[in-house]
């Protein structure tokens, strides 16, 4: 039980890492509005997934990553990010069934890069996923929170 909440909270804590990344990247690329997700192909879901590269970067200076664990981690992100497009362009699901392959897949991803963390690396990388679970908690519709303006930095 306590396994399978930790894998929930890595999820939701991999999705949220992934947001700013993806809104960052959408401001310049996409026509839609301000925060206005674009939907097209993904059934309404976030905006394009950043790139693995980036995500490993972007890990490699809050974890301080070796260079053998960045190229673990950047593969491990590679696989999600083929994974989840491949899931966005099938269109034989439904969009509830679809954002829940999607969470499966990223919560594997966040079992494996954890994985791969020595312990006071995986003490950053929960604190990390509580932090960026607190912001996704905040930013749901129905939490009637302001959903203007992007996470606090860390």
């Amino acid at each position: 039980m306590i396994k399978q909440c930790l894998r929930v909270l890595l999820a939701a804590s991999l999705i949220s890492i992934a947001a700013p990344f993806a809104a960052a990247q959408s401001t310049s690329n996409d026509s839609a509005p301000n925060n206005q997700p674009s939907a097209q192909g993904n059934g309404g879901w976030h905006h394009d997934a950043p790139d693995p590269a980036e995500r490993t970067q972007e890990l490699t200076k809050k974890l301080k990553l070796t260079p053998d664990q960045q190229t673990k981690v950047r593969d491990i992100l590679q696989s999600e990010h083929s994974q989840i497009e491949s899931l966005r362009q099938d269109s034989s699901l439904s969009q509830q069934d679809r954002h829940a392959k999607m969470r499966d897949i990223r919560k594997s991803s966040d079992t494996q890069i954890r994985a791969l963390l020595d312990s006071d690396q995986q003490k950053k990388w929960d604190e990390m996923q509580a932090k960026r679970e607190q912001w996704m908690q905040n930013r749901r519709p129905d939490s009637g929170s302001d959903q203007q303006g992007p996470p606090q930095p860390q």
